[in-house]
C-alpha cells in the first residue's frame, strides 16, 4: 500500500524503507491502472518523473535532499511546465507546450519535488463539477457516477484516490475548496498574492489563486512553504514575508475566537452537512476555541457580482486566443473574420463560450457602468463585512457547499443551478482572503467539508486550526475503496 501522506513519504524515504525512483513508479503503475476509468490526468510525465526520482535519490545519498525531495505531485493543467503539453482542459491548447515554466512549478522542481504529470480540469478553470473538460469529465472516486467538484477536480481525485502524494490546484471561486469538500480532502485558497500567478494561465486575473491539494493540513503546511513567496516577475504577488507554514501547527487553541457567519447557516445548506458542522464545533470547543456569531449581510450579493466579475476578466483574458498567435487554429480561413470566428468557435467549449459572451456584454459601451461597476462596488461591501467579522474573531467557519458530491450530468442542463454550488465559496474569494477546507464528516457515504476562513496572510493560523482538528479526528484518514 502507498503512504497517504507527504509526511509520510518523507520518513520512508529519509529511513530508506523505499527510493524515491521505487516510489514513483508505484504511483505510476496505479495511474495506469485507475486512471482509465477516473481520468484525472490528462498527460502522465513518466520519463520525467522516473529521471527526476533517479536524480532526487542521487541527492539524498550525497545528503543534499531538502524537505520534499523526491516526492511525488501532479499538478493542474492550467499550470506552464517547459517542455510539457498545457491544455488547460481545452482543444484551444490542445497541443501548447509551453517555452517556459510557471513559478509555482519551478519552485517544486528546485525543491526535489518529482512531476507525475498534468491533471484535468474544466476548461480555462471554468466550472464547478470538472465535467466541462474537453477531455471528458473526471469521476469521483468516493461514487464514480458523481463530480469530484472542480475547476480542479482532476487534482483532487488524483489524491484521494492515491495517484499521487499531493497536487497544486487553482481557486478563483471555490476551485481548491469545493473539489477538496466532494473528494474528502484538504485545500488551501491562499490570500490573493501569497502564490505567484506567473505561468498560471489566466482566468480572471482578480481571483485566480494558486494553492495545494493534500490530505492533512499539516501536508498543505509543507506545500505553501515552498509555494508561497513574492515573485517579482507577477505584478499580482504580495510583497509580505513568508514565514514556516509549519511552525505553528502544534500552538494551543485556548483562547480562540471563532466566528460563525448566520448567513452560511440557511435553508440552502443540507440538514445532515449542517449536523457534520456541528459535530466539528464542539471538537473545536473540547480543544478550548470559543465561537461567536457573526454577520456578513451582503453574502447573498456574492454569487450575482462573481459572475458579472469573472466572465469580465475572462473575456479580456481569452481575446489573445485568436488563432494566430498560438493555440487552435481553423483550416483554410477565407479572410482574417473567418479565422477568428472559426478559431475561436471550434477551439473553446459551450461553458467558456457562455463566459465570454456573459463579460463582453458586461464590459461593452452603455452596460458596463450598470453591471461591471456595480459589481465591483458589491465586491468592496462584501470585502468590508468579512474586515468587520474578522476583527471580532480569529477566523471563521462555515460549510463549503450546500451539499455532497452531485451527479453527473445532474445540473449540466441548469447553470444558474451549478453557479449556485460556489455560493459558500466565492464570497471569500471576492474578498481575496485565505480559506482551508477540510473533511469534517460522510452523508450517504460522501465526503462532507467544511471551511476556515482568515484575515489576510494568516495561513499558519488557518493550518493550525486544521491541524488540531485533525489530530483529533479522523475524517482525513479514510480512503474510497475502489475494488481494493
Amino acid at each position: 500500500m502507498l503512504p497517504h501522506t507527504i509526511s509520510e513519504i518523507i520518513s520512508g524515504l529519509r529511513d530508506k524503507q523505499f527510493s524515491s525512483r521505487e516510489i514513483t513508479q508505484d504511483y505510476l503503475t496505479r495511474i495506469k491502472r485507475l486512471n482509465p476509468e477516473l481520468n484525472c490526468f490528462i498527460t502522465i510525465t513518466e520519463d520525467l518523473a522516473l529521471s527526476q526520482a533517479e536524480q532526487a535519490d542521487a541527492r539524498r545519498n550525497a545528503g543534499e535532499a531538502s524537505i520534499l525531495n523526491g516526492v511525488p505531485l501532479a499538478h493542474k493543467d492550467v499550470f506552464c511546465t517547459e517542455g510539457v503539453t498545457t491544455t488547460c482542459g481545452s482543444r484551444m491548447l490542445e497541443k501548447f507546450v509551453p517555452p517556459y515554466e510557471s513559478t509555482v512549478t519551478r519552485k517544486f522542481m528546485e525543491a526535489g519535488a518529482v512531476t507525475l504529470g498534468k491533471t484535468n480540469m474544466d476548461e480555462f478553470a471554468m466550472g464547478s463539477s470538472n465535467e466541462n473538460s474537453y477531455f471528458g469529465p473526471v469521476r469521483n472516486p468516493w461514487d464514480t457516477e458523481r463530480a469530484p467538484g472542480g475547476s480542479s477536480g482532476g487534482s483532487a481525485a488524483a489524491v484521494a484516490a492515491g495517484l499521487c502524494a499531493a497536487a497544486t490546484g487553482t481557486d478563483t471561486g471555490g476551485s481548491i475548496r469545493q473539489p477538496a469538500a466532494f473528494c474528502g480532502l484538504t485545500g488551501l485558497k491562499p490570500t490573493y498574492g501569497r502564490v505567484s500567478r506567473l505561468g498560471m494561465v489566466a482566468f480572471a486575473s482578480s481571483l485566480d489563486q494558486g494553492g495545494p491539494f493534500a490530505r492533512t493540513a499539516e501536508d498543505a503546511a509543507l506545500l505553501m512553504n515552498v509555494m508561497a513567496g513574492h515573485d517579482p516577475m507577477d505584478s499580482t504577488s504580495a510583497l509580505n514575508p513568508t514565514e514556516d507554514y509549519t511552525s505553528a501547527l502544534a500552538q494551543p487553541l485556548t483562547g480562540v475566537t471563532i466566528g460563525l457567519p448566520k448567513e452560511y447557516f440557511s435553508s440552502q445548506l443540507n440538514a445532515e452537512l449542517e449536523k457534520a458542522l456541528q459535530e466539528a464545533i464542539k471538537v473545536y470547543e473540547s480543544l478550548g476555541a470559543s465561537f461567536k456569531e457573526v454577520s456578513l449581510p451582503h453574502t447573498e450579493l456574492s454569487v450575482p457580482a462573481y459572475y458579472v466579475i469573472a466572465p469580465a476578466e475572462c473575456s479580456t483574458n481569452l481575446s489573445r486566443f485568436d488563432g494566430v498567435r498560438y493555440g487552435h487554429r481553423c483550416d483554410n480561413p477565407k479572410d482574417l473574420e473567418d479565422l477568428y470566428q472559426r478559431s475561436r468557435s471550434e477551439g473553446f467549449g459551450d461553458e467558456v463560450k457562455r463566459r465570454i459572451l456573459i463579460g463582453t456584454y458586461a464590459l461593452s459601451a452603455g452596460y458596463y457602468d450598470a453591471y461591471y461597476r456595480q459589481a465591483q462596488k458589491i465586491r468592496r461591501l462584501i470585502k468590508n463585512d468579512f474586515v468587520s467579522a474578522l476583527n471580532e474573531v480569529d477566523a471563521l467557519l462555515c460549510p463549503t457547499t450546500p451539499d455532497v458530491a452531485f451527479k453527473l450530468g445532474e445540473k449540466t442542463s441548469d447553470p444558474v443551478q451549478m453557479y449556485l454550488e460556489d455560493i459558500f465559496t466565492i464570497p471569500a474569494s471576492l474578498a481575496g482572503l485565505p480559506a482551508l477546507g477540510l473533511p469534517c464528516g460522510f452523508k450517504g457515504g460522501l465526503p462532507v467539508g467544511m471551511q476556515l476562513i482568515g484575515n489576510y496572510f494568516t495561513e499558519a493560523r488557518l493550518l493550525n486550526l486544521g491541524h488540531q482538528y485533525q489530530l483529533n479526528t479522523d475524517w482525513h484518514k479514510r480512503s474510497p475503496a475502489l475494488g481494493e
